[in-house]
Parts: structure tokens; C-alpha cells; sequence
């Protein structure tokens, strides 16, 4: 088999993708704007060649470091990045080169947030009220019906960039005036809590690995008020998560794909759908999922790719817990990194900084903890993003 991985090298972790396939025999592909010195040793002993591109989003570069691998050594069978910003790109390169997996066509209701909006709707699944606005008169008027504060964001965007919460009138010129060139979605402003739910597929679309994280406060707070923030695996996946996860899997017919659904658990206890991204959840989620289960996911999706039969562990025995502490709050914690590091030991299972690009969603440093009781973790979790009193 092979198997073409772009933008191998980011992020870190994800060179256990290659790793994995090269350790069942599949022949891994590197391409990307990295020089070949610069990768991790461990992935360029993984990859059996690799392609250095000037830029990653030049698709003419991109075309032709396929179609090299295509003319040297065959039929490509899989081509993937498993990055959210990548998902265009790679689905334009699987069409043109008739490679399995998402195509162009699949996207619309993928990107698009307001497309997904119609999608969770079809599946009787809740959404928050809103649509695409143009025009600050629009604006003011969707503003009016749906009640301040209202959220705008991107229609078609990753994470939390460009996204906000606007009071009023004033704030909403405001931003109009300073508004990006892209389409935005306004939407009632949901107060809720944030939860997951995640997985992986094999190639028939059955769900073989599922996992929910919760959210102590949303992206969007941790981005624009420059907070610490948390998140924790689930032991025990709500029924009526399972219940709109599963319907989301099945109707979006993904095959031989991770993914990751966010919904808002509202204070009356009920779900309402947020978003769907058909790729890994960022950051160290990958590694939260195999803390939670003494299990090896980036090997699990190596054999899903590979089409082997296994048994997958997903009996959670423990809750993996994250906390990403940002650089401008750690002067102000009550004890220092080293203090937590040692005070914990017992439980903690990684601790170092994280990749500048997600710094702003999820801290310049994290440290993980796992036990099987989440209140002590979230004891544990308090005592570490404690800040001093105020003088």
C-alpha cells in the first residue's frame, strides 16, 4: 500500500501516524515545506520518501510531488493530513487523483457551518438560531430578532479565530468596520457547556472507538480572554450524546476517518449541536485518548487503513485530564509548574509546552493528569491554575 501524509511533521505527535503504517509494511510518504533535516528522526526513519515543497498551500507543488510518488512508484491508495486546515487541499488531490476517501464534493455540509446547521436540523437535532450575514443593515435586523449579545463567526473557519460575542449595537458597527473578507454567520448566543463527541471509523462507516471530552469554559473564552483553561476524557458517554454522535456518524457516512462533533449542554440538560470536523481533535487529544485507555490509536487507525480485523480497548478506565497553562498567566499562578509537576507525580502522565499555533485555544504549556476519579482531578486541576490573590 501507499500511502502519501502530508504536513507530516506537524503536529509533533502525529509522526506516530507513519510510525504505525510503516510498522505494518504500508510505505508512508512525506510531503511538506520542511526540509528533510529538519524532520523528527523517529518519522524520517518512518517515511520511505519524501517530497520538499516551497509552499503547502500552492496546490500546482502540491499536484506535482503526487504525481511524482504516483509515476515512481505506483497507484496512491491513501492520501490524508488528518488537519483541519488541510481538508480542502486534500480532498482536491483525492478527487484529481481518484484516491479513496472525502472528495470535493463532500465538503459543503463538512465546511460550512451554516451547511451543517441544515445537516444536524434534518437529523432533528437542536441548533442555535442564525444565518449568513452581508450587510451591517442585515446584521442590525437578524441582531434585533435573535436578541443581544449574538456570536458571529466565520461560516467556514477552524477553531475560534475570528469569532465573537457582540453586546450591542455599537460593537456590532464596530466589528462590520473592521469585518475580515470572509462570509459570517450571526447566531443567538447559547449559554452552555461544551462536550464532544469523537471517534473513528472503519471502512464499512461502523463506529469502532468513541470518546467524549467536556470543556471548563469554551475555545472562544480561552482565545479572547487569554484564559488557563481544561478538558477532560469522559469515563461515561451521555445516552443522549451516543444517540446524536451516532446519528451525526452515520448520516455524514464517514468511512475510515476520525472525527469530532462539539455540542452545547444547555442548562436544562439538553444537547444542542455546535459544529462537525471529520479529522482528529487537536492539540494532545490523540494522546488523551490512549492515556484514557491504555490504548494506541495512531496503530488502531493503521490497521483500520489496512482493512485487519482487531479488537479496539474503549472501556475507559480512566479520565484523562488536560490543563494548558498560557505563559502571560503563569507569574500569577500561586505554585510555580515545577511545584504541580512534583506535587503530582503520581498521577501525571505528560507534562512540557505546546506547539505556538494552539497556544492561544489551549496554553503555551500542559500538563496531564489520569486517575479513575474526576473529582480528584478536578481538585488537582484548581490547586494547578490557583492564581495569587490580588495585591
Amino acid at each position: 500500500m501507499n500511502y502519501i501524509f502530508f504536513s507530516p511533521n506537524f503536529p509533533s505527535n502525529f509522526k506516530y501516524f507513519a510510525m504505525r503504517l510503516r510498522d505494518h509494511g504500508v510505505n508512508v510518504y512525506g510531503i511538506g515545506s520542511d526540509t528533510y533535516e529538519a524532520l523528527d528522526p523517529e518519522l524520517k526513519d518512518a517515511l520511505k520518501g519524501y517530497y520538499r515543497v516551497d509552499s503547502m498551500q500552492d496546490y500546482h507543488q502540491v499536484y506535482k510531488a503526487v504525481a511524482y510518488f504516483a509515476f515512481t512508484y505506483g497507484k496512491i491508495d491513501r492520501y490524508e493530513s488528518h488537519n483541519e486546515y488541510w481538508l480542502e487541499q486534500d480532498a482536491a488531490i483525492r478527487t484529481d487523483f481518484n484516491i479513496p476517501g472525502l472528495k470535493i464534493s463532500d465538503l459543503p455540509t463538512i465546511k460550512q457551518k451554516s451547511k451543517m446547521k441544515e445537516k444536524f436540523t434534518s437529523l432533528q437535532i437542536p441548533v442555535a438560531k442564525g444565518q449568513p450575514v452581508f450587510t451591517v443593515t442585515e446584521a442590525k435586523q437578524v441582531a434585533k430578532a435573535l436578541g443581544y449579545p449574538v456570536l458571529v463567526k466565520p461560516d467556514i473557519g477552524v477553531g475560534a479565530a475570528y469569532t465573537y460575542r457582540l453586546e450591542n449595537e455599537k460593537e456590532l458597527k464596530k466589528f462590520f468596520e473592521n469585518k475580515p473578507p470572509m462570509t459570517f454567520i450571526m447566531e443567538e448566543f447559547i449559554d452552555g457547556d461544551i462536550e464532544t463527541f469523537d471517534g473513528l471509523t472503519d471502512a464499512s462507516g461502523n463506529i469502532i472507538f468513541v470518546n467524549s471530552f467536556v470543556y471548563n469554559a469554551g475555545v472562544m473564552d480561552a482565545v479572547n480572554k487569554n484564559e488557563d483553561m481544561y478538558y477532560y476524557t469522559r469515563r461515561q458517554i451521555p445516552s443522549d450524546l451516543q444517540k446524536a454522535g451516532t446519528a451525526c456518524v452515520k448520516a455524514y457516512n464517514l468511512k475510515e476517518r476520525f472525527f469530532h462533533f462539539e455540542f452545547f449542554r444547555l442548562k436544562d440538560g439538553s444537547l444542542m449541536a455546535l459544529e462537525i470536523n471529520v479529522r482528529p481533535p487537536g492539540g494532545l487529544s490523540m494522546d488523551l485518548f490512549n492515556f484514557t485507555n491504555d490504548e494506541d490509536l495512531f496503530d488502531v487507525y493503521a490497521k483500520v487503513v489496512l482493512g485487519l480485523t482487531f479488537k479496539v480497548k474503549n472501556d475507559r478506565p480512566y479520565h484523562a485530564f488536560y490543563i494548558g497553562l498560557k505563559d502571560e498567566n503563569m507569574p500569577l499562578l500561586k505554585q510555580d509548574i515545577k511545584t504541580s509537576v512534583e506535587k503530582y507525580k503520581l498521577i501525571l502522565v505528560f507534562n512540557g509546552p505546546i506547539a505556538s499555533i494552539f497556544a492561544p485555544a489551549i496554553g503555551n504549556y500542559a500538563i496531564i493528569l489520569r486517575h479513575s476519579n474526576i473529582e480528584l482531578l478536578k481538585k488537582a486541576a484548581a490547586e494547578i491554575m490557583a492564581m495569587k490573590d490580588p495585591v
